[in-house]
């Protein structure tokens, strides 16, 4: 969450996750290409990044291809705040009444100041 703030000052944009509760994959659409590709590239084995990419860019969902592009970014995981940390932040978010804990919506800060 504190990276996605970072972007949302950085671009000055307003962000709304929506979180699908778990076990209902079934209503999320990326789940559903996964499902395409996997059933696309039937077993073989992605020994190689030529062959990964290769099955990603000639599957299609829908009778749309993906349009795929290799990142060799390396993305670092494991950012971890303190509860006074992350109080922080939460007070960026505004949490739709009665499925707060599957949607938030994330403004930049001149937002609020304009807003108020």
């Amino acid at each position: 969450m504190k990276r996605i703030v970072e972007f949302v000052e950085k671009e000055k944009i307003e962000v709304e996750l929506a979180y699908y509760p778990p076990y209902h994959s079934k209503y999320n659409p990326v789940e559903r290409v996964w499902g395409v590709l996997e059933k696309h590239w039937n077993g073989t084995l992605l020994d190689t990044v030529s062959k990964v990419v290769g099955f990603a860019k000639s599957m299609t969902y829908n009778g749309i291809s993906p349009i795929i592009k290799l990142i060799k970014k390396e993305y670092f995981t494991g950012v971890t705040l303190s509860k006074l940390e992350m109080l922080e932040f939460e007070k960026r978010f505004t949490r739709l009444v009665g499925l707060e804990n599957w949607s938030v919506q994330i403004c930049y800060e001149s937002y609020f100041v304009w807003v108020a």
